[in-house]
């Protein structure tokens, strides 16, 4: 191994460590290590730029955009106070609702945007019901993780997959992803009905208060709902034909933004930009940068050697490995700094001999989306909605989400190992 190698992996690791322990930003950590990558001779600027995927950049802030603009029109506190009149305010067919709307969303939003628009709403209606919000939070994690596995644009692995597998397209998530998705977070939202029973009960007054209130109120702006509901259907319909069009993802994305943004008019443009998650874009280009002197220096090559050895190169063995250390590895880390270092190696597997990658790339895309769901930690969502929490006084404590959600997690995993084995190995 050359000394620009073992200089490339002593960054990585340093950097990989400053993000877990969440002392410095991991924004500003990416940032540097990817510099670093530069400054130390071991990849060049040119170099770095190339390995940076604009299509997963361009895509996430298409979809900011989109979303931000939506928003303002008040669609999604009306479907989250729909859904809670439709349960009749009883709080744990709420719980139901809440994340059924949460899962769907996350499939055809994202599901950091999606935790950001429901979280709100959500303490509002436990406020109404005086009971504990924290059961509603923790299932709005795991449905904004699970529903945004099966789509190419719910989870950021699944778009940074798509990115570097252009065959991959929106309709190959849905239908390879999908159905395991959905079998999941039914069987979840059956267990939070068990785990949460006697917890999330309340007074028929209450209720009855839930029902009194009006979700037309919250449509503040019917003329731009339609507009931006026109061209998000418009979007979503560009990202199931964008393979037959040889359209890239980010295309598509961008279109509908701007579109949005031209039909709108350019008032809404700064706050559009300015509510763009500038941060997660250039968390994203540092983790680009970093892994880029992992591949440059053939710390990748040798990784994805070792990881075939280990299987004896069998394509089921190996697509079992890819699973299970994702999702162990993505309940303890983020997942995306992990998947950024995972494509590299499962591409350099394809050099070694395995001739069908996809089986690999569905075991990463459910590894690392479901897996994000054992730990506070584990993803961008569970992050942003502890947080949310803990400023409305709500504490979930590390140990807390886990006795609940690290069940859950190895359980959708278990669930997938036999799927991805009766779907691709029998």
């Amino acid at each position: 191994m050359s000394n620009q190698a073992i200089l490339a992996i002593g960054l990585f690791l340093v950097t990989y460590g400053f993000i877990i322990s969440e002392k410095i930003h991991r924004t500003i950590v990416a940032m540097i290590g990817g510099i670093l990558m530069i400054l130390f001779g071991i990849i060049t600027q040119e170099t770095a730029i190339h390995h940076v995927d604009f299509n997963t950049l361009g895509l996430l802030i298409g979809m900011m955009i989109l979303v931000t603009i939506t928003a303002q029109t008040g669609v999604f506190k009306y479907m989250a106070i729909k859904a809670a009149k439709l349960a009749k305010g009883d709080p744990l067919r709420i719980l139901v609702y809440m994340s059924i709307i949460t899962a769907l969303a996350s499939a055809l939003l994202d599901n950091v945007t999606t935790v950001l628009l429901m979280v709100p709403v959500t303490f509002s209606i436990a406020r109404q019901l005086r009971v504990n919000p924290v059961p509603y939070l923790i299932s709005e994690i795991i449905a904004s993780n699970v529903g945004g596995t099966s789509t190419l644009i719910g989870d950021p692995p699944n778009i940074m997959i798509g990115s570097a597998v252009p065959e991959l397209d929106f309709m190959a998530f849905l239908v390879n992803l999908a159905p395991i998705a959905f079998l999941i977070m039914a069987v979840t939202i059956a267990l939070f009905y068990v785990i949460y029973r006697k917890q999330l009960v309340s007074s028929p007054e209450l209720q009855a208060k839930i029902m009194d209130l009006n979700e037309h109120d919250e449509l503040t702006d019917p003329k731009l709902l339609r507009k931006s509901l026109a061209v998000l259907v418009l979007t979503i319909a560009g990202f199931v034909l964008h393979g037959v069009f040889h359209l890239e993802s980010a295309t598509v994305a961008l279109t509908g933004a701007f579109l949005l943004l031209l039909l709108t008019g350019e008032h809404y443009l700064e706050d559009a930009m300015t509510k763009v998650e500038w941060n997660t874009i250039f968390f994203f280009i540092g983790l680009f940068v970093l892994v880029s002197g992992l591949v440059e220096t053939g710390v990748i090559a040798m990784l994805a050697e070792h990881a075939i050895s280990l299987t004896e190169g069998d394509p089921w063995a190996t697509a079992s490995l890819i699973l299970w250390l994702s999702a162990i590895a993505s309940a303890f880390v983020d997942n995306i700094p992990f998947v950024a270092t995972m494509i590299p190696m499962i591409q350099q597997m394809g050099a070694l001999g395995i001739t069908d990658l996809e089986p690999l790339w569905w075991s990463l895309a459910l590894g690392a989306c479901l897996g994000g769901n054992g730990t506070v930690i584990g993803a961008s969502a569970n992050v942003i909605v502890v947080g949310m929490a803990a400023k409305e006084g709500h504490h979930i404590s590390f140990m807390g989400y886990l006795k609940i959600a690290f069940p859950l997690m190895i359980l959708s995993i278990i669930m997938s190992h036999a799927y991805l084995f009766l779907r691709y190995f029998m």
